[in-house]
């Protein structure tokens, strides 16, 4: 029988796992078997099989996952991409259309625009903001809207909770990327969402140390996404499934530290002569601060910010931190920095992404655990002279 944990704390160490121990092991086992004994099932993605994303290790992973939303079911995947991609050609057939936020992550803006055709599927970007526009790019045959909980990389928060009511009355799937915000600070399935992804490389995992994905959201649509996925080949393997668990478990610890260093930072920047200005929900400045309050525990380890100044100055403002690693991703346990325009966005026109307002020069931080306040003097000797 499931026990009922009543705090994500609890549900991050103890959901999901076997009962009873398997041989009283306290970590799960690694399971590396591509195939299991057939036990009489009757339908083909009943056996268990390492790319049918069944085993042991799968199955710990899907319980964790659906108890941290508190959502129905949830799915892991190969990489958040397959997680996005299996996802939107489970919920849309050919001649379908979507509604999607504009300022989106690289990759998927690039799947939109790039790939969508190909499967016979349309889509348009919308406003975040303005459910008019929403309205006035409905078509017939829209059948799903996607959002991000914050968007990748300036920070940008929509009316979601507009989202999830304008879905409702036009029978939408309402989808959103929740990979900045992380189960943490935003559970989308008490919002009324259907689906949420994620890149489980980022905040889930927290290591750097693997690629991985998931859908969380309706046990329907999870089992459609499933047989999908069983199809498309985009399962996650057992050893990989043993360290997204294992990272799992002390996502809120690092996520709560997360939140409070980017919040002095994004604070401390905010105040430097040499900023122009910073993207952070949870500054006061940032146009949807009071909706992020409303809408979530707190407001990610991810910032963005412009200098006062040429790409140059970014370059060297990059080159002289000293703690922050230079790299794409984020969510791990290190600072990492990027230059967005030249990593997760580089995949769009630089018109693309003048025009949603990813300049050249735009810095996104994934802040990590390191102290806050070295974290911060690390910080201001990189902007001194700029």
């Amino acid at each position: 029988m499931a026990r009922n944990y009543k705090t994500i704390d609890t549900k991050l160490v103890h959901a999901g796992e076997p009962e009873p121990l398997i041989y009283g092991a306290v970590a799960i086992p690694i399971f590396q078997s591509a195939m299991y004994e057939y036990a009489g099932e009757t339908r083909y993605d009943d056996i268990k099989y390492i790319r049918l994303n069944n085993t042991p290790n799968h199955v710990a992973l899907h319980e964790k996952l659906a108890a941290l939303e508190n959502a129905e079911a949830a799915l892991v995947t190969s990489s958040g991409m397959a997680a996005i991609t299996t996802t939107l050609l489970t919920v849309l057939k050919a001649g379908d259309h979507l509604l999607a936020q504009s300022t989106l992550y690289g990759g998927t803006h690039s799947f939109l625009t790039q790939d969508f055709a190909d499967f016979g599927l349309s889509y348009d970007f919308i406003d975040g903001d303005d459910p008019a526009d929403w309205q006035a790019k409905l078509r017939p045959n829209t059948r799903a809207m996607y959002v991000e909980a914050m968007t990748n990389p300036l920070l940008q928060v929509a009316d979601l909770e507009a989202a999830v009511q304008f879905a409702r009355e036009h029978n939408l799937v309402a989808i959103i990327d929740n990979t900045f915000a992380s189960p943490v600070n935003f559970r989308p399935a008490e919002w009324g969402f259907d689906l949420s992804v994620h890149s489980c490389t980022k905040y889930l995992n927290g290591h750097s140390d693997l690629v991985a994905g998931a859908v969380i959201g309706r046990r329907e649509w999870i089992d459609r996404i499933m047989h999908r996925l069983n199809h498309l080949g985009g399962s996650l393997d057992p050893h990989a499934c043993f360290l997204l668990h294992r990272g799992m478990k002390t996502l809120a610890v690092r996520v709560r530290q997360q939140n409070h260093t980017a919040q002095k930072l994004a604070q401390f920047l905010e105040m430097h002569p040499a900023v122009d200005h910073v993207n952070y929900p949870g500054l006061k400045s940032h146009p949807r601060h009071e909706r992020a309050q409303k809408l979530f525990d707190g407001f990610s380890g991810m910032l963005s910010f412009e200098l006062n100044g040429s790409l140059e100055a970014a370059k060297t403002f990059i080159a002289k931190l000293q703690l922050p690693i230079e790299a794409p991703s984020l969510g791990g346990v290190e600072t990492l920095v990027t230059r967005p325009a030249t990593t997760s966005h580089s995949g769009m026109s630089p018109e693309d992404r003048q025009k949603l307002g990813i300049t050249d020069s735009l810095i996104r931080v994934s802040v990590g655990i390191e102290d806050t306040n070295e974290l911060i003097d690390d910080f201001a000797q990189a902007l001194e002279g700029l």
